[in-house]
């Protein structure tokens, strides 16, 4: 391997370079390139810190800064492109900073390890990341809101061991749905705060001897503070673990949604027709409409659970403080955040153009006994204690299906007083299954008017 056209930093203690296979294996360029603004970023603030503290002279500070932003530009506008064969993107830009600037390249590098480096790149890029991810958060919450204060009065059959429970409203259903998503969005809010501190001047694990004003870097890179702890901050991977675990609770949030548009799909359910746009078709059995779009998010859940599987596998052996080992951290942490990224703009995208079947829904709520729930509530506000309340219900039901029937309205007073004299001609009206959602008016209940309230109430959190 030619060293000449590969950029280390490390190059003087070994003889022996590695050769060109294993040289690209512990290579990282083709995954941290995307830091390469972080990168710039952290340095142009690393060397104005030197100049100030009389580390590097002003001139040779000026020149770093200037170059380092003409740098950022080229890479900007295109006019400059990352060289893949660099060991990295650290020593991609100091590379650039030497060939143009000669020893006062290799002056940026005073104060501070790759280790640091890499973990203040890291933060960096996502404090500026993790509120876009936010944001597309906040996006889908409305998709679901707009679609549920449309369907706040629409009766479908709420499900538990996916067979029929209660009544509840769509809308009801669909705001439970962006209820985990506003959890997911303040998970990745907490996990941003708690990055906020600033690894850069930590060095190798047990800081500087260098007078390094690590306050003043901390400030100037919109960190609320330094880290605390030189040999923690180069070892901290606990950011990585809190966003690849928020990214995987979001997917499974995600895949639990995509999952009930799968079934509502069917056949047999029909509740919701997606929109052609957001299906695909069969290569051989032409009537096929697939909810593709639904199945592939549902898949990804899995993605993003190995990747966390695997960060903590990475970090769990690993003695205090940096090992080559955490290199794998950003590949895995990278890949989930763009997958949740994608996967939130794919399902505000297919659920904001479906349709629902409301007649359908409606008509499920009819059998089943939906209304058992309300028949022995009805009897438990005649002062009858809930065990017997229960018992009373539980009984009618069973002559129900004895009888035939499909629901306890068809039977008759006569019939429901056997089982309990409290039963009173009212009791029918209570039974409907509007009526039924009507009457759960107590707070994150499924009546029409405290669905909208819920929506009020998430509208205004979320922002």
């Amino acid at each position: 391997m030619d060293e000449t056209t590969v950029q280390v930093l490390w190059g003087g203690r070994l003889v022996e370079k590695p050769e060109t296979q294993a040289f690209a294996f512990q290579a990282s360029i083709a995954v941290d390139n995307r830091l390469a603004q972080d990168d710039i970023q952290g340095s142009r603030v690393h060397a104005a810190m030197l100049e100030k503290q009389g580390v590097i002279p002003p001139d040779t500070a000026a020149a770093l800064d200037k170059e380092l932003l003409a740098i950022a530009e080229e890479l900007e506008n295109g006019s400059l492109h990352i060289d893949l064969s660099a060991e990295d993107i650290h020593s991609f830009i100091e590379g650039e900073l030497t060939k143009r600037l000669g020893d006062a390249g290799r002056m940026v590098h005073a104060g501070r390890s790759r280790n640091d480096q890499v973990a203040v790149d890291f933060r960096l890029y996502l404090k500026r990341t993790i509120p876009v991810l936010c944001g597309e958060i906040q996006e889908a919450v409305a998709v679901i809101l707009d679609k549920a204060a449309y369907y706040a009065e629409a009766v479908m059959p709420g499900y538990t061991h996916l067979q029929r429970a209660q009544p509840v409203t769509l809308g009801y259903h669909l705001v439970a749905w962006a209820c985990g998503l506003k959890r997911d969005r303040a998970r990745f809010l907490d996990a941003l705060d708690r990055l906020d501190e600033c690894p850069l001047g930590a060095g190798a694990l047990a800081g500087s001897g260098l007078p390094l004003d690590r306050v003043v870097t901390a400030k100037n890179l919109g960190f609320k503070r330094p880290t605390l702890n030189a040999m923690d901050s180069v070892a901290d991977r606990d950011f990585v673990l809190e966003l690849a675990s928020a990214v995987a609770i979001t997917q499974t949030h995600l895949s639990r949604f995509c999952e009930d548009i799968v079934i509502w799909s069917s056949e047999e359910f029909k509740f919701i027709e997606l929109s052609e746009m957001w299906s695909t078709g069969s290569s051989i059995m032409p009537q096929k409409k697939n909810p593709d779009f639904a199945e592939l998010i549902r898949g990804k859940a899995g993605r993003t659970t190995g990747n966390l599987v695997t960060l903590l596998t990475v970090v769990k052996g690993l003695p205090y403080a940096y090992n080559k080992d955490l290199q794998e951290d950003k590949e895995a942490l990278f890949d989930s955040l763009d997958t949740a990224a994608l996967c939130l703009r794919i399902f505000r995208g297919m659920l904001g153009a479906a349709a629902f079947n409301t007649e359908r829904m409606a008509d499920a709520c009819n059998g089943g006994f939906l209304e058992a729930t309300d028949a022995a509530d009805y009897l438990v506000r005649k002062r009858l204690p809930f065990r017997k309340a229960h018992e009373a219900a539980a009984l009618v039901v069973r002559d129900c299906i004895e009888a035939g029937q499909r629901s306890i309205a068809e039977r008759t007073l006569e019939q429901l007083k056997e089982r309990s004299p409290l039963f009173d001609a009212d009791v029918y009206d209570v039974l409907t299954p509007f009526a039924c959602v009507r009457a759960r008016r107590t707070h994150g209940g499924t009546s029409p008017d405290e669905v909208r309230r819920q929506i009020a109430e998430l509208s205004e959190t979320i922002d």
